[in-house]
């Protein structure tokens, strides 16, 4: 494998703010180059993988494409580089973007009488500005509410490649079981009943 193509992929890896997928890496040369065919690329990101193995970074295959990332392992220690604390998010919201993911399509209804209380429009509107989930339709029943799904970038924000990738759960009811690699806001108060419940910004 050329090092040439490998080491292009590697920064352009490093440098975009997105996955890119091959179509993306292979727009990076220009007819007046050598443009390498997708099966080359699938090689070269092949070799990168491989020699990320005894690095702190790792090439991450998510739903969008291929990123560069630290590996997990080390986070703890590249946290502290930052000195702002990570967003925090209630546990109403993870559990009811849980329930969404491994329910989906669903509405606002299904999901409060699974939960149990109501879930508030702010929430939902806070989840959907994150870009983690989108309306796809409307149940088939009066007053035909919007049908919930999640989108590319959450499974891109969690590292996963399809939905079947998400961990299985014993049992739907038992939400907080589920790691969504997010902290919990430290809330000591029950869920609101009301649309006070809402994602931090």
């Amino acid at each position: 494998m050329e090092s040439s193509l490998i080491q292009i992929i590697e920064a352009a890896l490093l440098s975009a703010s997105r996955p890119l997928s091959i179509d993306e890496i292979q727009k990076l040369f220009n007819e007046e180059q050598v443009v390498p065919s997708k099966e080359e690329l699938k090689m070269a990101l092949d070799e990168i993988e491989s020699l990320c193995i005894n690095r702190g970074v790792e090439l991450k295959r998510v739903s969008s494409g291929f990123r560069m990332q630290v590996k997990q392992s080390l986070s703890s220690y590249i946290a502290k580089l930052w000195e702002e604390r990570p967003h925090r998010y209630s546990k109403a919201a993870l559990e009811t973007l849980a329930l969404i993911a491994y329910r989906q399509p669903i509405t606002r209804g299904e999901i409060e009488e699974i939960r149990g209380v109501s879930v508030g429009t702010q929430l939902i509107r806070g989840i959907m500005e994150r870009g983690w989930i989108r309306v796809v339709g409307q149940r088939d029943v009066p007053g035909k509410p919007s049908l919930y799904a999640t989108t590319k970038e959450f499974l891109d924000y969690f590292g996963l490649q399809h939905l079947r990738e998400l961990p299985k759960l014993p049992d739907l009811g038992d939400i907080s079981s589920l790691d969504m690699q997010l902290p919990l806001e430290e809330d000591k108060q029950e869920d609101n009943l009301d649309s006070s419940t809402r994602l931090q910004q």
